[in-house]
This record gives C-alpha cells, sequence and structure tokens, in this order.
C-alpha cells in the first residue's frame, strides 16, 4: 500500500513537472535586444532640446539654436522654421498638425503643418507647462501666473489667474478638460469652458493618471505620493479611496493609463502594470534601464499606452510590453540629447547630442484610431456646434429687434474682453439660431424674420469662438443662404476660424465657384477669396491643393477686378 502511494506521488510529481515544461515552452521568450542599424538619420544642425513630437507620419523638434525641424517618417525633410530666439523645450501638435512652440521671453507661436507661422501671442512670461490641445483644436495655455485658453487662431477665450505654482503639471482628462495641482496640494479640475472645482489633496502628489473603471464607468483620478502611497478620486462623486492593499513602496517615476489600467516605472527600474478594476499589480518586468543609471541621477522618462502595448521611453534607451507583459522589443540609446519619441508608425525617433536625428523602426504595426483629413479625429465634442435647445425654439420673442440688439451687444462685449467662458454653449446656441434663421431649419419653426444686418453680425461674433464643430454649420450656412451678404459673412468666419479638418467648407467654396450654378455676387466671391486663402494657410497640404484651384480660378480673367485682385494676394502669399 504505501509503495503503491509513493508511486501514486512520484507520478504526479513527474506529471506536473512535464505540464510546467510544456507551459513554459508555449510562452515565447523575450526578443533581444535590437541591435540593427537606424532606418534613417538626418543631420539637424544642433541639438535637439526636448523630446519630438511625432503625429500623422512625421515628426518636428526644437533645436538649441532656436530652429524647428519637420521630417517625415520615412526620413525626408519636411521644413525648417527659424524662431528668432531661443525656445523652451516644449512642443505641441494639434490633430490638424498645427504645432505651438514658445520663446523663452514668453512669445507663444503657432506653425501650420508645413512649418509657416500662423500668428505669435506674448504671453508675458514663459509657458510653466506644455500647452494642452481640447477636443475642438482650442488651446489650454499655462504660465506660472495664468492659465488661458485660446481658439486654434489665437482669440481668447477665457482665463484664470493662479494664486500659487504648480506642483504637478497639468494632465488631460477624459471630459476634454484637465487638471492640475498647485503648491500645497490644492487640486483644480477645469472643463473646457474655464468652470473650475476645487479640492485639497493630503499634499503635493509626485503623479497622477486618470481612470476609467469598468465597474462604475466613472472617471477617476489616481495620485502618487512621495511616501509611496495612493489616493483614488471619483471626479462624478467626489468620493476619496486611500489604496492601502497594493504592495507599492515607493512613489513612480513615471506613469501612464489607458482604461482601467495603468503602467508604473518602478524606482528600480522596472515596469508595473497596475489593473484598478482587480485592485492590484498584475506584473512587474525588467526594462532597459540599468542599476547604474538609477544610481547616477534621477530617471528622466515618458510611458504611453495604446491598443498596440506599454511603451517606456528614456534618454538612454526603451522598450515596449503586451498588456500581458510579453516583451515587444527592446533598444539601448547611446549619446541622446533629449527623451526620444515612439510614433504612429511604429519609428522610434532619437536626437543625438551629435546633432543628428536618429529614426529606428521597432514595429510594422501602425496605430489603429479614426481620422479625419489631416489626424486622428477627436474623442468627443463639447456641445458647441449643436442648435438651440428645443424647449426655445417656439419662443417668439427671442427673434424682436429689441432683444437681439442687446444680447448681440452682450457677446460682442464678452469676445472683446476674453470672457465668453461659462457662456460658451449659449452664446454659440444662440448665435447660430439667429444666423440660420432664413434657411427654415424645422427646430425653430414658424417666426418673424431676423435682419440681414442681425444675421450678418451673427456670423460674424461665431467666427471668434474659433470652434471647429461650429464648421459644419457655418459651411451649411454658406451653400443654403440666399443673401449675398450673409453668405459673404458665412464665408469670412470659416476662414477666420482656420480649422477645416474634413474639408466642408473648401467644398462648399468649391460648389460656389464652379459649374454647374456659380456663384456672381462680387462681394461673396471675394470674401470667399479671402477665406480659402486663410485655410490653405492654417492647414496647409491637402487642402491648400483644393484652395489653389478655387483661388485660380477666382484669379481669372472673366472675374470681377475686386476679386481678382484679391484671389491673386492669396496665391502670392501661399506660394511664399
Amino acid at each position: 500500500m504505501r509503495g503503491k502511494k509513493s508511486r501514486s506521488f512520484a507520478a504526479a510529481l513527474l506529471a506536473l513537472i512535464l505540464l510546467s515544461k510544456i507551459s513554459a515552452q508555449s510562452l515565447p521568450p523575450d526578443p533581444p535586444p535590437f541591435d540593427a542599424p537606424p532606418w534613417w538619420r538626418q543631420a539637424l544642425g544642433g541639438s535637439v532640446t526636448g523630446q519630438p513630437a511625432a503625429q500623422a507620419e512625421s515628426v518636428i523638434m526644437t533645436l538649441d539654436g532656436g530652429n524647428v525641424k519637420a521630417y517625415s517618417y520615412q526620413g525626408r525633410p519636411l521644413w525648417n522654421y527659424f524662431a528668432r530666439g531661443r525656445l523652451i523645450p516644449y512642443v505641441t501638435r494639434s490633430r490638424e498638425g498645427t504645432s505651438y512652440i514658445c520663446r523663452t521671453n514668453g512669445i507663444l507661436i503657432a506653425l501650420n503643418r508645413a512649418g509657416r507661422e500662423l500668428w505669435q501671442i506674448n504671453l508675458g512670461e514663459t509657458l510653466a507647462a506644455p500647452v494642452l490641445v481640447g477636443w475642438d483644436g482650442r488651446l489650454f495655455v499655462f504660465t506660472s501666473k495664468r492659465i488661458t485658453c485660446y481658439t486654434a487662431s489665437g482669440y481668447t477665450l477665457w482665463s484664470r489667474n493662479l494664486e500659487k505654482p504648480i506642483a504637478l503639471r497639468p494632465v488631460k482628462d477624459e471630459t476634454g478638460g484637465f487638471f492640475l495641482v498647485l503648491d500645497g496640494g490644492e487640486l483644480l479640475r477645469l472643463d473646457a469652458f474655464g468652470n473650475t472645482v476645487s479640492d485639497k489633496l493630503e499634499s503635493a502628489p509626485v503623479g497622477a493618471v486618470t481612470l476609467k473603471l469598468n465597474k462604475s464607468n466613472d472617471v477617476s483620478i489616481l495620485f502618487f505620493y512621495a511616501q509611496g502611497n495612493m489616493e483614488l478620486l471619483n471626479t462624478n462623486t467626489g468620493e476619496r479611496e486611500a489604496l492601502k492593499g497594493i504592495p507599492y513602496p515607493f512613489a513612480p517615476l513615471a506613469s501612464a493609463s489607458l482604461g482601467a489600467n495603468a503602467a508604473l516605472l518602478l524606482n528600480d527600474g522596472k515596469l508595473a502594470f497596475l489593473s484598478m478594476d482587480q485592485r492590484k499589480i498584475l506584473w512587474t518586468k525588467d526594462t532597459h534601464i540599468t542599476p547604474e543609471e538609477l544610481a547616477s541621477s534621477r530617471i528622466e522618462a515618458n510611458i504611453s499606452m495604446d491598443e498596440r502595448g506599454i511603451y517606456l521611453l528614456t534618454k538612454t534607451g526603451a522598450v515596449g510590453f503586451t498588456d500581458d507583459g510579453r516583451r515587444l522589443w527592446l533598444i539601448r540609446i547611446k549619446g541622446s540629447a533629449a527623451l526620444p519619441s515612439f510614433g504612429d508608425e511604429g519609428v522610434l525617433y532619437s536626437g543625438g547630442s551629435d546633432w543628428i536625428l536618429y529614426a529606428y523602426r521597432l514595429e510594422e504595426r501602425v496605430k489603429a484610431q479614426k481620422r479625419v483629413l489631416y489626424g486622428p479625429a477627436p474623442e468627443g465634442d463639447y456641445g458647441v456646434g449643436k442648435p438651440l435647445a428645443l424647449f426655445m425654439a417656439d419662443d417668439y420673442f427671442r427673434y424682436s429687434e429689441e432683444d437681439m440688439e442687446p444680447r448681440l451687444r452682450e457677446i460682442s462685449q464678452a469676445i472683446r474682453n476674453g470672457r465668453i467662458g461659462e457662456h460658451e454653449r449659449e452664446y454659440a446656441s444662440y448665435l447660430m439660431d439667429i444666423a440660420g434663421s432664413a434657411i427654415g431649419t424645422p427646430r425653430t419653426g414658424a417666426r418673424p424674420p431676423v435682419f440681414v444686418r442681425h444675421r450678418s453680425e451673427a456670423v460674424r461674433l461665431l467666427a471668434y469662438f474659433g470652434s471647429r464643430e461650429t464648421v459644419p454649420f457655418l459651411a451649411d450656412l454658406f451653400t443654403r443662404e440666399n443673401d449675398p451678404l450673409v453668405k459673404a459673412a458665412a464665408a469670412e468666419a470659416l476662414g477666420r476660424i482656420g480649422v477645416d479638418p474634413e474639408g466642408l467648407a473648401l467644398q462648399a467654396f468649391s460648389n460656389a465657384v464652379f459649374p454647374p450654378a456659380p456663384l456672381r455676387d462680387e462681394h461673396a466671391l471675394a470674401a470667399i477669396a479671402d477665406a480659402t486663402g486663410a485655410i490653405c494657410r492654417f492647414s496647409g497640404p491637402p487642402l491648400s491643393d483644393a484652395g489653389v484651384r478655387v483661388l485660380t480660378s477666382l484669379a481669372s480673367v472673366d472675374r470681377p477686378s475686386s476679386v481678382r485682385s484679391q484671389a491673386e494676394r492669396e496665391l502670392k502669399t501661399l506660394r511664399r
């Protein structure tokens, strides 16, 4: 009997060993470190000062001599802009490919995707954090004393003063707004319209990520403190939870999140994958960071997460993992002048201290994302392009001149003072209702006529809101409006906004210029020429190619002289 038990135990042990070997063999081993030569390299003529910005099959970077250079992801030089002064190492790109840079003297500069300067704004002091771009192209700009929201065309929407320095850099949240922490642990959460919710944390955290937990579908913020403790804040309910059950003795050196998960760089150089739905760390993995690097200085690191994997970047290398902890690749970099950048096309860009940009093709997979004409589609919308609420649609008196005159003056004053702020959706909806009152939308029903001057003024004011969300309305208004003055105002508004991510404005202009039903009104045609030039300057190719065709037609000898002159001026500016 005893011999039988011994033989059974031995057989079970052997089966367990064989099973473990089979399981281990079924897991693919980590690939060896990447040691192939660069895919391509380009001489920069200067040292990269900050992390390159990779987007839309291109990469741009700031150099120590005040230049900004752009290359295609395949290494073709695209453009070179000289800022006429030293630049801080922050560069932000919008979905349309517009680049925002800032000189050390506080001059904020916007460059289109072809490297052409669009505008400058004097902030009075230099940036305290990178510019954030909202869903509709608006900019959130941070200095040590103020937060200012600008349109993509550089018009002020609102501003908020800061009484204390920024302790934790602003982070975009799931609502299209952002949060930041001031010295002393004061948490500020702001939406796109400047509405602010303030809270007091136990102290200033060293890091934070946003999470969308599957259990509640609520948006939460996970804060990391220097002592190693973590705190979860539910932004919908305001509930706070101290997380004590997760073994985590030190604050992370870098962090990122996607959905309900977060990736953390630990102080021993390992990468940890944290599931907040399960409230535990699922795995930790070795990275390219060596103990010598950790001992020498504080690691400057960046982590990103998307459906392809988790990517950790430092000046000494980079590594990619799947969400189940399998290593995708690992590369070591020598002589990097700044953090590298990993693009959507699987290319790693590293600016060397030898003034050369190196590109390494590490993956063939391309990041999947919904796109529009110029780049990734926004994650959501702010409701700025929505018409008047249905409950107000039958308010007959809202079209009376006695009501409209002071209302339009109020909105105009708010624009001049840069205080549209929390009234933005209300104002925009009202202006769209007035501007479109003659095209008979079914939402508004019977109503008295609105004078052309009021409709034109409403369109003109709407342009200063600068939201890409109003472009479909304005393009439709331009197409359907019969009065040439209002039609011209709609064209001018589209040009002032500049953003035409789906090409709706230029398509409307093309339909008005070319057969079968070309527009004849001289004032409206001149407005089309002016607006087309503005959109082309802002957007660059490929929209500018379509715009040049419109302008070339408007510059032909059979057009009125004022239209021809305006079109020729716009064509000249595009050829510079």
